[in-house]
Order: C-alpha cells, then structure tokens, then sequence
C-alpha cells in the first residue's frame, strides 16, 4: 500500500505571515505557548512540554507533545493552508490564535516538525522558515512514529530545533505558563500541563465555591479570584458542560476594579443543553436552554450577587493595604506643630475620610502618581478640619462622580456658594433623570423628537456625560452644512420592521406612524484648549433616533458613515477640528450583533460607548441608549443622592404633556 505524501501552500504571502506575528517579536516564548495552546484545543488531557538544553544551557530541541485527538492529514487543507481563518472561531473553548499560531515557531527556531497520529494514521508534517507558506506532508509507518506517540491511539509531538533566538530559565518559564493556562487549568481539573515532567499549578488564587439550585437544576460554581491578572484572559463568566468542556462564555461587569480579577464556572448536566443560537433545543422539562432563558438569567444574577460579594470583602482589605502602604510611605502630613493627641486624632479623621473615598470610587487613587496623591491627601486634611466640613463632605462626593479628573482643582477652590449650587444642580438632574425615564418606559411609542425631545436635550446637554454639559449655542454654518452632509447617507430617515424588536409589539400602522416622525439631528461647535494650552474646535454632532425603533448595525454603520464623509470633506480638513459622532436610542437591539462587537474593540479606551474612532483620533463616534445614560447617572450620584435623601417622587399620575414640559426647563 503506497504511503501519502503531498505539498501544501498557505493562502498567503511569506511577508504577509511574518506581519500578522510583530507583537510577538520580543516574546519568541509565544511560539511555544500557542503549540500549548493547539493542544488543548484539540481536546488533549495532558500536554508536555521537555525543553532540552546544552552544557553551556543553549537551546538544542523543544518537544511539545499532547494527547489530543492529532491531525487528519486528509483534511490539511482546512488546517495549515488556511491563515488568519480558522475552524475553531466561534467556539468558547478554544484558546489558539485563530489559524495563524502554528507558524509562530519561526519566532523561535527554522524548522517545526508535527509528527501526529490520528484514525490509525502516522504523519509527519514540515515547514521551515523560508518557506512559511509552505508545507510538506509524510505518511510514515508506526515504527517510524515518535516513541512518545507510540502507546497512544491518537495525538501530536511538534519538534523544534536549529534555534535563532533564546527564551527564559525554566522558573520563568513555568511562572509564564501559570499566567497563561492557570484558568484552563482551573476549570478542568483533568487537564494537565507539565514542563520536563513538572506540573505546572494553578496561579495563586481565592476559591469560593457553592451549589445553586434553580428550576430544578443544580449548578456547581466556583468563582476565583487571580491575585494577578492571568495574561491571556479577562474576567469571564463560564457555563461549563459535564465533559468539563466551556460551552459558553461570558464578559463579568467586574473587568475594570482595578487589580480586581475573577473567573466564574458554572456547572450542571443543564448546560449540555446549551443552545448559543436560541433554537429549539429543549429538555425533557421543556425549559430553553439557551442565553435567553429564564434559568440562565436567575443563573447570572446569582453569579453576579457571588461575585459582588466577592468584590467588596476584597475591596475593603485593598483599601486598608493602601492605607498602610500610603502611611509607610509618608503620603499624611507630619503636623509636627500639632501635639501627640491632637496629631492622631488629624490622622485618624483623614485616614477614615480617604477610607470613604476609596470605596465609593477606588480609580480616583488608582490613577494619580505619587506627588499627586501627597497633594490631595493634604487637601482634603485642610479641608476636613475647616469649619464647613460636613458641607465640604457632601461637595467632595459631588464633585468626585461629576468629573473624576478635576477632583483636585475643584477641591482647592470649593466654597460654601458652590456646594449649595452643585447640590441643587444635582437634585434638578435627578428630576429631570427620573421623568425622562418615564418618558421612555411609558410615553415611547407616541414621543415626537421634534418638538418633544429637542428642547429637553438642548437643555440637558450634560445627560450625554460632563464633558457636553456646557455645550454652546447651534452655530448655523455648522449646523447647515453638517445637516447636508447627513441627508447623503442613504437611508438614514427610513424605518422598517427590522428596527422594532417584536418585544415591543408594535403594529403595522404603529411603524407606519414612526415613520412620519423624524429623527432629532443637534450639532454644537465651540471653542476649547487642550492639554498644552492649545485651542481648537469641539464640533459635536448628535443623531437621536426616534424611541419606537431600536439601534442596530444598519444604524452605527450610518454615523460610521457620517464619520468617513467628514474625514474627507475639505471644509473639515482642518487640524483645530474634532468631532464626537453621538447616536442615542431608546435600546439596542437584541438580535444586533455589531455594536456589541465594537463595544468589545474599544473596551481598553476606558471610555463609555465609544464604537469606533478614526485613525488619527480626530473623530470619534459613541453609541447611548437611554437606559445606560440613566444608569450611568445614578451609578455616578447614588453615595451622595442617599446622603441627601431625595425624595422620589411618584410620577405615576404625570401626563406626557406634563412630563415635557417640567423637562425643558433648564437645570443649570
């Protein structure tokens, strides 16, 4: 019987595969880590990796074997000829860098040899540096395998050797692997890696573990908290099948606490059930298994309370830690003046003040250097034994969740007027807050943009975040020639079933009626300074769409758009302009798939609802629902709204016409 024997070429170019792999450069240990990582992939149990050095401990051959199910070589066209493609997208329990990791041995060494075995077969596969694109396949007899595929019915050994580049001792190795593959390893107590024989462990970590039982289903979970962040993950929650395979993941909201990382695993027989595209898989109970379904939500929120719990026992040990390390350092004052008592009595009331502050918002200290964090310490000592303590309190919260990055400044110059000021502008903010809410929950079908919400909006700029709460007076040549610009994009002003969610129930006359509204088109142009003391134009365009339709892709693509044909037009080509693109509605569709996605890409701006910026940074366009600005409010304002003791008021007997009208009263 004739053995196979063929080439194969990557649909790439052999520069076109040396760019995809620059980030890595400095780090040739990823080529090693994503061989683990294919391993895994692969549905090994065990992987091992046996790093052999000379006297002189020069690299002579890395060996990565693993027990998983190794390579159909009747099928390599689907696996090595692809690039930057690959069959495992989509699925949430693989780890591989997405059909391109395999080549990143040319980081490490000039050769990779992938000996495998699989459905009885024996191979060897080949490529070499020079020819990345190129790849050679060998069937070969058993008895030319790799012994330590011998005894196993299927798996893969990849040999590297003739080595350009050298990686770490084996201690820093084994910590890396930690960082890398702790959560994997976490997750599945049968998986196992070892390095030259050695296990490697799990990332030190807190384990908190409980049974839940909902709908007749027990759920075993586990939450762990990294004390560092493992490299390769953020903080996900996990559904975890009885095969101890993810069947589904998902982003905690705990991802930005600073030094903060926790994964969730949730298991039960329930989620080999588990449907990600909502059909019609049931059990025998008839209950969905799906991320729409009732389980699931009770399951999250269970999560979600486990976790917060988690949070704040660690959040109050965080801050006491800083306080030490703050007092060890000497960020209090001395008061040398002062006496013994007195002096303790100072330290005690400032420490216990910074206490509070941490809690309510831990970024605020996070973020400052240290002389930075010495001034305001002494600040708010200053301020703490003034004879409007009590008020200065109040004002410092205030002023803490208005605008974070001017905390310090806004300190130094607070007076007994602007306390009583920014507590009266924040109870106008609240009113206008909670009956703009019951706009949108009950009045959203019949509200009209335009008259209803333009003057609301033009009035409560701030509702879109501080920075457009000043917003000046509509510059008409801005404002006409902008509005032209829009009115090109193609269907902009049109309306269709699929922009209304079948949750709302809206009929067809109800949509015909929505497509006699018009969409609310608000642009501001002012002067301001950046960082350097240098002016330029703030031009602020935002597109509100009517509250009976929800945001999808079609929509986010139009200010995308919008975005393109600005970058372009000459009349905007100058370096002195700037432009935030805000589109704002009621929700986002559930079935939308895009501005989730570009939500995900920009999570690292750390600012709220951008989707997309320009290359240059000169524009930059967000994405609100009413619901998050709401949310975003009271998150911000809720410590100092509970000291104040706002008195909610019951707007059940408010008509839309009443609701409006209060609304377009200014409240600054």
């Amino acid at each position: 019987m004739s053995r196979k024997e063929f080439n194969g070429t990557a649909e790439i170019t052999e520069s076109g595969i040396k760019k995809h792999f620059t980030k890595w450069k400095s780090t040739p240990l990823q080529a090693v880590i994503e061989l683990i990582a294919n391993g895994f992939d692969a549905g090994a149990s065990n992987v091992n990796v046996l790093i052999d050095r000379n006297e002189l401990q020069g690299l002579e051959l890395i060996t990565v074997f693993d027990n998983g199910s190794g390579i159909d070589i009747d099928k390599c066209d689907q696996h090595f000829s692809r690039f930057n493609e690959s069959l495992k997208q989509g699925n949430d329990d693989l780890q591989g860098s997405q059909g391109k990791g395999r080549l990143a041995f040319h980081l490490l060494c000039n050769r990779a040899k992938w000996y495998t075995k699989n459905n009885d077969t024996n191979a060897i596969i080949t490529i070499e540096t020079g020819y990345l694109r190129k790849f050679k396949v060998n069937e070969i007899d058993s008895a030319e395998q790799h012994p330590m595929l011998s005894p196993i019915e299927c798996g893969t050994c990849v040999i590297l050797d003739n080595f350009t580049k050298e990686i770490q001792s084996n201690d820093q190795i084994i910590a890396e692997l930690q960082n890398q593959f702790g959560w994997r390893l976490a997750l599945n107590k049968n998986r196992k890696l070892l390095l030259n024989g050695q296990p490697i462990t799990i990332p030190s970590h807190d384990i908190e573990e409980k049974i839940v039982d909902i709908d007749n289903f027990s759920f075993e979970v586990k939450l762990l908290r990294w004390y560092q962040k493992p490299k390769s993950e953020k903080s996900f929650n996990y559904l975890i099948n009885s095969d101890g395979r993810i069947r589904y993941k998902e982003l905690s909201s705990f991802n930005k606490k600073p030094e903060f990382y926790l994964s969730s695993y949730s298991t039960s027989n329930w989620v080999d059930h588990f449907d990600v595209s909502n059909s019609s898989l049931r059990l025998e109970s008839d209950i969905v298994a799906s991320p729409d379904s009732t389980t699931y939500k009770k399951l999250k929120k269970e999560v979600t309370n486990l976790s917060k719990k988690i949070y704040e026992d660690f959040l109050r040990a965080y801050v006491e830690s800083k306080l030490e390390y703050y007092e060890d350092k000497g960020y209090f004052p001395s008061y040398k003046l002062l006496s013994i008592e007195d002096a303790e009595w100072r330290r005690t009331n400032t420490k216990s003040f910074i206490r509070e502050l941490y809690l309510i918002d831990p970024n605020i200290f996070s973020t400052l250097k240290e002389k930075q964090t010495k001034i305001l310490i002494a600040l708010i000592d200053k301020i703490l034994v003034s004879n409007e303590n009590d008020s200065l309190f109040e004002v410092i919260e205030s002023i803490l969740e208005l605008d974070k990055n001017k905390l310090a400044c806004q300190v130094k110059n607070s007076s007994l007027e602007n306390i009583i000021s920014t507590i009266e502008v924040l109870q106008k903010r609240k009113s206008v807050i909670t009956k703009l809410k019951q706009v949108m929950t009950e009045h959203y079908k019949k509200v009209l943009e335009t008259p209803d919400l333009q003057q609301v909006i033009e009035n409560n700029t701030w509702l879109f975040g501080e920075k457009y709460s000043l917003l000046g007076a509509e510059e008409d040549n801005f404002h006409k020639l902008a509005k032209n610009l829009r009115d090109n994009i193609k269907d902009i002003n049109t309306i269709s079933e699929d922009d209304l969610d079948s949750e709302d129930f809206i009929e067809r006359n109800e949509i015909e009626g929505a497509q006699k509204q018009v969409d609310l088109f608000l642009t501001r142009k002012k002067k301001e300074f950046d960082s350097a003391n240098k002016s330029y134009y703030k031009c602020t365009i935002i597109e509100i769409k009517r509250p009976s339709i929800s945001l999808n892709g079609k929509h986010s693509n139009q200010i995308k758009k919008y975005a393109q044909i600005i970058s372009n037009h000459p009349e905007f080509s100058s370096e002195k302009l700037k432009f935030d693109l805000i589109l704002v509605g009621r929700k986002i569709s559930n079935s939308d798939f895009d501005i989730p996605s570009a939500f995900e890409t920009a999570i690292n701006e750390n600012d709220p609802g951008l989707a997309f910026k320009s290359n240059h940074g000169n524009i930059r366009g967000y994405v609100k629902t009413w619901a998050t600005i709401f949310d975003e409010f009271e998150l911000s304002n809720d410590y100092l709204l509970d000291k104040l003791k706002l008195k909610r008021e019951d707007l059940s007997h408010y008509s839309r016409k009443d609701l409006l009208s209060d609304l377009q009263q200014p409240t600054e």
